[in-house]
């Protein structure tokens, strides 16, 4: 039987796998500093209209605000810079493939802090994405163009949301009365605000009012529906399928990256990038098989506090 929370699981996967196509089409006349700033504002944007509208209001504790500045850094004003830098260099299709082995970053960071146990199964799963990663990279042919830095760059953004996820786990999620709009919400406006300053700061105008009308039209895409929509969307698919089966939502993102940087942006692939991508999909499915039962972590709690957590936003 076909589950009800199906649909919004593949809208949620199509939105966030072409949020590269966007990040591609905005950084070919933006530079990648109003890329990010621009995503974030919008972003930030709706999830406060969503906060208006549901007549809540953000929260006033100023140590939530200090932990939304450092989980902003590691989960949205790096990685999103770190993307929109890579997407200059390759294409959509293999940034999302980085995107993807997320999973693998965030075992190794908790593997590193030693709050999980190392199995000889987890071990080998990271063994077989790094093996992927090299198939990805095409270690063996020269790569020219800034194609190495960029990919490394896209390969940094997915861990830096490894250690962010591990951060939100530790200080922000699972908090109570802020729903997870409202820690978003928080989240992505101080993004917003790190971002103004620091594009300022790098001489970058924010806007660039000479920007052709695709550009615009990819920032609304971009922001307003990966960056906030979509934040929307996987909580109500989280509530109805599950953490655990949400989470699997990464997986089909290369697959939606594939189908509009190839048929839309007529990008290239070549055969080590899919299988590559294959393998990394395999080592993450052995790291959650070999798995033991997670505990949660314990975060900064308050009387009654819910037990599921807020999702971060980390769709690329």
């Amino acid at each position: 039987m076909l589950k009800p929370w199906l649909p919004g699981f593949l809208l949620l996967a199509a939105i966030w796998g072409n949020s590269f196509f966007f990040i591609k089409v905005a950084v070919e006349a933006l530079h990648p500093l109003q890329v990010s700033f621009g995503r974030m504002a919008v972003g930030a944007l709706v999830l406060l209209l969503a906060v208006l509208l549901g007549g809540r209001r953000l929260p006033r504790d100023p140590r939530l605000w200090g932990h939304f500045q450092v989980a902003s850094i590691v989960l949205t004003t790096l990685p999103f810079t770190l993307f929109a830098y890579g997407e200059q260099y390759v294409s959509s299709v293999v940034a999302a493939i980085w995107n993807a082995t997320t999973p693998l970053c965030t075992l190794a960071f908790t593997l590193l802090l030693r709050t999980e146990k190392a199995t000889t199964g987890r071990v080998a799963g990271l063994g077989l994405g790094f093996a992927g990663v090299m198939v990805v990279l095409g270690i063996w042919q020269p790569m020219g163009g800034g194609q190495l830095g960029g990919s490394l760059a896209c390969f940094a953004a997915a861990a830096c949301y490894g250690i962010g996820g591990a951060y939100m786990g530790r200080f922000i999620t699972g908090r109570r009365p802020e729903p997870p709009v409202v820690l978003a919400a928080g989240q992505l406006l101080s993004g917003a605000v790190q971002l103004a300053v620091i594009t300022l700061l790098a001489g970058v105008p924010l806007v660039d009012p000479h920007a052709p009308a695709a550009v615009w039209w990819s920032l609304a895409g971009l922001g307003g529906l990966g960056t906030g929509l979509a934040y929307l969307l996987l909580y109500w698919v989280q509530v109805r399928a599950g953490v655990t089966t949400t989470s699997t939502v990464t997986y089909l993102l290369p697959v939606f990256a594939a189908i509009s940087g190839v048929a839309v942006l007529n990008e290239g692939l070549s055969w080590n990038q899919p299988v590559g991508a294959v393998v990394i999909l395999a080592a993450i499915a052995l790291t959650q098989r070999a798995a033991p039962r997670p505990v949660p972590a314990q975060p900064e709690q308050v009387p009654g506090a819910p037990d599921h957590p807020a999702p971060t936003v980390n769709g690329g």
